[in-house]
């Protein structure tokens, strides 16, 4: 079955009243995950300048959970338990160049890992994620479901970036090439972090938070249409501001703002080349 042949199959069995042990079904996830995993498809594409969620696709991660059934995975150092349909990716590290450290990380099936990549541990790659080449994924890292990471990205220890599978036009979290994401960072509610830009460690981004360009003179908020953009090459640190409130101003009371206080330069790019030593 070739991609437009899964996606009328997917989105007419989203539709059906399902048997959980219908062969089609199990065949058309299996199939979903196995592209999912081999980057043949993805749960968000870049057209037009655009990032935009492939709704069949998510569609078919839904069709994933709504037909599995919970068993037994035997594992060590304790078995787990999860939806029969949503297995731990088949990761072949030698032949993809592909490594994951010891130490309890989890990779979904359906996520996508360029050659490469590093995975330090604990962390865990969800279903639908996207993770390019030559990045890495540090310690207590999360890389949500359907979350989409460029190329060359350093997910330092702690980051979190939130997954999304409905509504399944909802654009999922989005960060390009060669963005660093600090220590303790959370990116959330479709965010898109440009190319080149860095995430200084605390920052906190959702669709409501207003992001303050003291380079500029511009501020950025995500709506209902267009999610929060950092802009690429941005550097972004966690700052605050003051809160026109009689009460707030009496008692020193500040909001939390990250704000973008230069863009990136040679002297940040040095600041973040140790990766490059870890390889």
């Amino acid at each position: 079955m070739d991609t437009t042949d899964l996606n009328t199959t997917i989105v007419q069995l989203a539709k059906s009243d399902l048997n959980q042990n219908s062969k089609e079904s199990q065949a058309a996830v299996t199939q979903l995950l196995d592209a999912l995993t081999r980057g043949e498809v993805r749960s968000a594409v870049k057209k037009n300048g655009e990032w935009q969620a492939v709704e069949w696709v998510k569609t078919g991660i839904l069709l994933a959970f709504r037909i599995g059934q919970v068993r037994e995975f035997p594992a060590r150092p304790s078995p787990y338990y999860d939806k029969d349909t949503l297995p731990l990716r088949n990761t072949r590290g030698i032949e993809e160049n592909i490594r994951i450290v010891p130490g309890g990380s989890s990779v979904r099936a359906g996520a996508f890992l360029g050659e490469n990549v590093i995975i330090m541990p604990p962390a865990f790659v969800n279903i639908g994620a996207y993770v390019g080449r030559d990045t890495m994924i540090d310690s207590h890292a999360l890389v949500g479901s359907c979350a989409q990471i460029g190329e060359r990205v350093h997910l330092s220890a702690g980051a979190q970036l939130g997954g999304v599978l409905e509504p399944v036009g909802l654009r999922p979290v989005i960060v390009e090439d060669d963005a660093l994401i600090g220590g303790n960072v959370g990116v959330f509610e479709g965010t898109l972090v440009g190319e080149r830009a860095v995430l200084a460690p605390g920052v906190q981004l959702t669709s409501s938070t207003t992001v303050y360009d003291l380079i500029l003179g511009k501020s950025y908020r995500g709506s209902p249409s267009h999610p929060l953009t950092i802009p690429p090459g941005a550097v972004v640190v966690p700052g605050s501001r003051a809160v026109n409130n009689k009460f707030a101003q009496e008692h020193g009371v500040q909001l939390y703002a990250p704000v973008i206080v230069k863009y990136r330069d040679a002297s940040t790019d040095a600041a973040t080349a140790l990766e490059d030593a870890l390889r």
